[in-house]
Parts: structure tokens; sequence; C-alpha cells
């Protein structure tokens, strides 16, 4: 597919993900448009080449509209946290994705570009999982309505709409709360630890290698098509934090017993990182 001049929208366009993506898009040569969450001003608002729509995928009324003229979407908008009523996260992982896809097909577009999750496996998988393998029963909200989300996508997939999921691990980079912004917070406060001697395996991606493989999948036409997506690489919790702590020139940060509860310590599990041919394709 060439994507010169297509038209992209991106949903959460203010989001970590969906702020950088549309910064390579237009360095591609797209045109750009999203959806932003917050009425508030942010960065991607001063961006004059993006057109930034006030909307949400869960009011429906505007949705079509907004997809009118829209050659491909990219949908990062999610509700990501660690627990809350099952409800809640329904409302905006299953029924808004279903939302704004279905108003994306009604308008022509013709490929949607979905941002799932490695959670769909669960907190705990066998190590180098693949694609092929089927999805576990979890009780987890999150990772529950990760999974509905894409069965529903993939009842509409069809030739003239094409599909293309992507699970990602865990995204990294400038501006990354979760894995940048918020340990070197913690760590200057010294109230950071990790978990179990941080032996488990680190599944991470860095942000441009997740937008890399968005481009990817829409340069090989990989519709109806789910692709695990990590850096390929297997470093330790311990080696990640450490390195973190190194480059801002911080103490290396010390470990805790999983099993002690502190309010002081951010817990990482053991995850274990997986590999898959797209990755490889991609990073290789």
């Amino acid at each position: 597919m060439e994507i010169t001049n297509k038209t992209l929208l991106i949903t959460d366009i203010d989001g970590f993900i969906g702020s950088r993506a549309s910064e390579i898009s237009i360095n591609k040569g797209m045109k750009v448009c999203g959806l932003q969450i917050n009425s508030g001003k942010s960065q991607i608002s001063h961006n004059r080449e993006i057109n930034i729509i006030p909307a949400n995928i869960t009011s429906p009324k505007n949705l079509q509209s907004v997809t009118q003229g829209v050659d491909i979407v990219l949908h990062t908008q999610e509700l990501a946290k660690e627990s809350g009523k099952l409800e809640e996260f329904q409302k905006v992982n299953v029924e808004g994705t279903v939302n704004i896809a279905k108003a994306a097909k009604d308008s022509g577009v013709g490929v949607f570009v979905y941002i799932s999750s490695a959670l769909v496996y669960g907190f705990e998988y066998p190590e180098n999982v693949t694609e092929e393998q089927s999805l576990p029963v979890i009780d987890n909200p999150y990772c529950q309505t990760k999974q509905a989300a894409e069965k529903a996508l993939m009842q509409l997939n069809s030739p003239s709409f094409g599909v293309i999921i992507i699970r990602p691990g865990d995204v990294y980079g400038p501006g990354c709360i979760p894995w940048i912004i918020r340990p070197l917070l913690m760590m200057r406060q010294k109230l950071f630890a990790y978990a179990g001697d941080g032996k488990g395996i680190c599944n991470h991606l860095y942000i441009d290698n997740l937008i890399d493989a968005i481009f990817l999948a829409l340069e090989k036409e990989a519709y109806g098509e789910i692709f695990n997506i990590t850096d390929g690489q297997e470093t330790s919790w311990k080696n990640y934090f450490t390195s973190l702590a190194e480059i801002e020139n911080l103490p290396v940060p010390s470990s805790l017993p999983k099993e002690i509860k502190t309010m002081k310590a951010i817990y990482i599990n053991n995850f274990r990182v997986y590999k898959n041919k797209f990755t490889k394709i991609v990073l290789n």
C-alpha cells in the first residue's frame, strides 16, 4: 500500500502513541487528523499540519462525520489501568472500539489498525507465545476487554475494510509515563524498588519500532492479521531499570521480595518476552 498523501485519522492523538505516530506520519507525507479526548490544549494541537477534532469514541453520534474522507484509521484510544469495574473498561475498550470501526467502515475507510496489547495473553504466559495460540481466560477487565475488542474487529474485516491488529509489548520512549517518567520520579524520591531481584524478562518495545511495525503492516496490506511486537531483546527488569537510573545519574534501584506489599515500590511481574516472525521482519 502506498501511504503518501493518504489521510490518516488517529484516535487519542494527544496520547503517547498517537502523538508520536502523527509526527512520523507527517514525515512520511501523509495527511493527519485526530480525535482528541481532552478538552484542554495539548502539544499536538499546536501543530498546524494536524486537524484536531474534539470527539470521543464512546459518543458515536458524530463519528461517521469525522471519518469521512479518511483512508486509514489508527485506533490507539483505550482505558488502561490496573483495576476497575468491567463496565467502564467495556464502554471504552470494546463499545468505543466498535463505534469508531463501524463509523469508519460506513464512511468508506479502507484500513483500520487497532493497537491491542500483549496482555491479551494475561500477566503470565508461555515463552515464545505466538499469534496462533489461543487466548486464555483472564480475570482482569483490561485483558478481557482487549480480547473482546479484537474478536469484534475481526468480524468487521472484509475485502473493502481491512483490519490489522497490533499487540505491542511494554511501549517506552520519551514522554512515556509508566516505563520512563513515573519510575524516574520515584527513583528521585528514593521510593522505587523492583520485585523478585528483577530477574523477569521485560517485553519492551521502543515507540519508533512500534510505529515502524504499523507502517510495515500497511505496506504489506496485512489485512485480517494479528501481530505480536517487541524489540526482540531479552532484557531483565533489573537491567532495564538500572540503565534508566544510570542515564539520569541516579543510584541503582534496590530490589524487594515479591511477597512484600508496600506503597513505596513498583512491582513488576516476571513477564517473559515473546518473539515472532513479524518482529524479526521489522527490526532485523
